[in-house]
């Protein structure tokens, strides 16, 4: 063996751990970031904020899970309380943690949005939410969100005159509770 055979091989042993530290840490990184983009739970303050904002508006119960709203969602924040007899609260929230919606399975076990919408509430729905905004219906549910302090009997979906895209909550007498840019 020469000198030449030597350094050669050193050469290869540092080339090849130096590739599996560098695949081993680029594997570690890529790991705590795909976590972390994976991850739309809150924690630290504003988990404890929305969660307050959310237990305040339900009045008993857990946090159960508390998250970000998508880029698509009007809520900031969405937060599901477990109350004591097992049924769950969505608490939506605004980027301010005001309750802007919620969505509560202790009912009978079917949601009032589980109805079918006559074609006569259709047609007041619609009257009604292109009042609030012109534009075209372009569908009619039957919902029970809370909005504010009222619960929604309707959403409309209402496409504006300009293309963009509204919901408009009416109650049981069609008038609006709320109209939000979708």
């Amino acid at each position: 063996m020469n000198i030449k055979d030597t350094i050669s091989g050193n050469k290869k042993k540092t080339i090849l751990v130096g590739g599996i530290a560098t695949v081993l840490v680029l594997g570690a990184g890529g790991a705590a970031i795909a976590g972390v983009a994976g991850n739309d739970g809150l924690r630290g303050g504003d988990r404890d904020r929305a969660g307050e904002a959310a237990l305040e508006h339900v009045g008993e119960g857990e946090v159960t899970d508390a998250e970000r709203g998508d880029d698509d969602d009007v809520e900031a924040y969405e937060v599901e309380v477990t109350r004591p007899d097992g049924s769950d609260v969505d608490v939506k929230l605004d980027e301010d943690f005001a309750v802007l919606d919620s969505d509560d399975d202790r009912d009978d076990g079917r949601d009032a949005d589980d109805r079918a919408v006559s074609e006569d509430e259709r047609a007041k729905a619609s009257e009604a939410a292109r009042a609030e905004v012109p534009g075209t219906v372009h569908d009619v549910e039957a919902s029970d969100d809370r909005i504010g302090d009222a619960t929604a009997a309707y959403e409309v979906e209402v496409v504006a005159e300009d293309g963009t895209e509204w919901d408009v909550w009416l109650d049981d007498r069609f008038t609006v509770l709320d109209s939000r840019r979708d």
